[in-house]
């Protein structure tokens, strides 16, 4: 059995960084990789070795697989972790890391090419009857045979890229008269993002709730799920609040939907972590969307209520390890939620924003994770993902895990920078929210982005406030502010600092 001494991490950032603590703790050596534009990044510095891998564009750096290997050549390597994004569900690199004679943390080749496409996919999960979206299944190759099919199953339908994922490729049809406009579309967003324009039709489920099941497998057939997360909180198809357990599942649903996900898991022969995915109808109907064949960005909140560590088990199970955890041994304890803290504009339909980050404050107290790879004077860059941060809070239930959120919310302090953080504390206040009822289309009907320019603007006059009333202090030296509406502005601002630009 294999004993892995060095890894090398093919990513960069917050991600970088959470795999080398657990493997520091582990007594396994890292090797950071980076960008001209990662040089001053965290996750370079805490390597135990980091090597300059290329220009800033991640093609020529982060994808740059020839170069990956001859680091890892150069320099001893065993093993390859790949985070999540860029390479982690390249089929090609996990099977040239296996010719190398290089350990790869994560599924085979084979399980990363089935649940690559969805199509592919849907077939191989379709041996162990997981509940499936009405649709095509195969790639639309005769359109007025899709316009009869999804005649048949009615309209809303939902076009979808095969490959791929994050949105792209994918388009909602309300009527016959919009297919071949629509159609175009998917296929040239999918052909531009993923070099396929394979695409496929589904009914929409108008109402969806977004749930997944966290999965590990090892190499002798031994396959348990770690419960669900919700994820429904989104915006352009991607995940901003994520939480675990989520508050729409019945024990017997839970129970149900984790064998389906086991199930998927088997109909790969898939070991390694990695995640099922579902959506839910209002009537709590679930069916299978896709697998993502490695560590996802919300694993935090499912290692906070089962008190595994998903990284330390992908090692073991790289090692050739069989699980040392049982289902019968998992029990959810507490809640978790987790916040992606982007570099965006929420107030303008969140477009990404770049920029220095002039203060950076992280919250803690009990209850409190941040895992970010950033630091105050650093800029963000243009060429990756604008996430910032994970904040993630835990407590013995919900209302205590978003009451921990909130606070957590207040004291994460950034300036330079526009940032999720304000919407994201108007999601923990929400009725929808709070009382369960949200599904995937929270922001298109519940978020109006004047709600956070209003609280700006009460910003702006606070801070001025809170000047106004310090230079009083001082011309006056020791004369106390008269001013009662200076002084209640001033503290409106003491108390809502987080929504400083």
């Amino acid at each position: 059995m294999p004993q892995i001494r060095k890894i090398l991490i093919a990513n960069r950032g917050e991600i970088a960084l959470r795999i080398m603590r657990t493997a520091r703790e582990m007594d396994i050596a890292t090797v950071a990789v980076f960008s001209e534009a990662d040089r001053a990044s965290p996750h370079v510095r805490y390597a135990d070795e980091a090597v300059c891998i290329g220009a800033a564009p991640s093609s020529e750096s982060y994808l740059n697989i020839d170069k990956i290997l001859e680091i890892c050549e150069e320099l001893g390597v065993d093993a390859i972790h790949p985070g999540y994004g860029f390479l982690s569900e390249n089929a090609g690199f996990a099977k040239r890391v296996k010719e190398a004679g290089l350990i790869f943390i994560g599924p085979s080749p084979e399980s990363i090419e089935i649940m690559g496409s969805k199509l592919a996919a849907k077939r191989a999960a379709s041996k162990y009857n997981i509940p499936m979206v009405p649709g095509t299944p195969d790639a639309i190759d005769d359109r007025n045979e899709a316009k009869r099919i999804a005649d048949s199953i009615g309209y809303p339908i939902l076009i979808k890229a095969s490959a791929g994922g994050g949105g792209k490729g994918m388009r909602v049809v309300e009527n016959e008269a919009e297919f071949d406009e629509q159609m175009d579309r998917a296929v040239s967003e999918a052909q531009a993002a993923f070099g396929d324009g394979s695409v496929f039709i589904e009914k929409y489920i108008t109402s969806p709730k977004h749930i997944e099941i966290q999965v590990l497998g090892d190499h002798y057939g031994n396959i348990i799920h770690l419960f669900e997360r919700e994820c429904s909180i989104q915006r352009r198809h991607q995940k901003v609040v994520e939480e675990a357990p989520s508050i729409s599942l019945t024990p017997e649903i839970r129970e149900e939907m984790g064998r389906c996900a086991v199930d998927v898991a088997r109909s790969c022969n898939y070991y390694g972590a990695g995640t099922v995915e579902f959506i839910m109808d209002e009537n709590r109907n679930f069916y299978f969307l896709e697998m993502n064949t490695r560590l996802q960005v919300e694993h935090p909140v499912t290692e906070m209520i089962t008190g595994v560590d998903l990284v330390k088990e992908m090692i073991r199970i790289a090692e050739g390890h069989p699980l040392a955890i049982a289902q019968e041994d998992l029990q959810i304890r507490g809640h978790a939620i987790e916040i992606r803290v982007y570099a965006e504009d929420a107030s303008n339909h969140f477009l990404p924003d770049i920029g220095t980050l002039h203060t950076y404050v992280k919250p803690d107290g009990n209850g409190v994770r941040v895992d970010d790879g950033f630091e105050q004077g650093m800029e963000i860059p243009i060429y990756y993902d604008p996430m910032i941060a994970k904040l993630i809070t835990y407590g013995e239930n919900r209302e205590t895990a978003i009451r921990k959120m909130m606070r957590a919310i207040d004291e994460y302090q950034i300036t330079g920078v526009q940032t999720t953080l304000p919407f994201c504390r108007f999601v923990m206040q929400h009725e929808v929210f709070v009382n369960g009822s949200f599904d995937t289309n929270f922001v298109s009907r519940h978020f109006n982005p004047d709600v956070l320019s209003t609280k700006n603007d009460e910003e702006v006059a606070g801070l001025a406030a809170l000047i106004s009333a310090l230079l009083s202090d001082t011309l006056h030296e020791s004369k106390p502010v008269q001013n009662e509406e200076v002084n209640a502005n001033a503290s409106k601002w003491r108390a809502r600092r987080f929504t400083a630009h």
